[in-house]
């Protein structure tokens, strides 16, 4: 993959996430006092800060690639740092709410994706900086575009008060929900069986 391969995917994903964070806007504006009111819990707003910063990555290193002959192996590893910082911020952020047990660092385990995501992409924009050929560097700066964005719209959707969904657990609901619907079944043919044994001849 070279830059020119990659100009459509950027213009697509360019629009992509201007499009994701017009929608965020909206949905800030619809409930507020949800993150912004004065009983807003700190969870939610690390969470819409989280979001925007992943949809702001994604936007910004799109519309650098876009830019004819620029490296985007700059702006990359830029955003990738600030995304860093902003990481560290909302943990020093949140001390005295965890020190009055207001908050639980569990509740910011969402925070554990972007720190992978800016670590790697870090790593791959120093890489692509140093080599402009380097095609495997700009390939996981792609991937991680659409990772930014699969993260970002999980963390818009937690915002908006939708339930989280996990792969395990729907599975195990499925699993379990089959198990308690073969019981009734496997209960009635012994039943059935019984009967039948017991009956006397005609």
């Amino acid at each position: 993959m070279t830059p020119a391969d990659a100009h459509d995917f950027f213009a697509a994903s360019a629009g992509i996430a201007g499009a994701l964070i017009g929608l965020l806007f909206v949905a800030l504006s619809v409930a507020p006092e949800r993150v912004l009111g004065p009983e807003a819990s700190e969870v939610h707003g690390v969470r819409a800060v989280a979001t925007l910063t992943a949809f702001t990555n994604a936007l910004t290193v799109s519309l650098f690639a876009l830019i004819p002959g620029f490296d985007v192996g700059a702006p990359a590893t830029a955003v990738a740092a600030v995304g860093l910082l902003f990481i560290v911020r909302a943990l020093v952020g949140i001390t005295p709410a965890r020190r009055a047990n207001r908050v639980h660092l569990r509740e910011f385990s969402f925070l554990i994706g972007l720190v992978v995501v800016f670590v790697i992409q870090l790593i791959a924009a120093i890489e692509l900086d140093q080599r402009e050929t380097n095609t495997g560097a700009l390939h996981t700066i792609c991937v991680l575009v659409v990772v930014c964005f699969l993260i970002g719209i999980e963390r818009a959707w937690e915002l908006v008060g939708g339930p989280r969904f996990g792969i395990a657990r729907t599975i195990l609901s499925g699993a379990l929900h089959q198990h308690e619907s073969d019981q009734p079944s496997n209960a009635s043919a012994a039943s059935g069986g019984d009967v039948h044994e017991d009956s006397p001849p005609a």
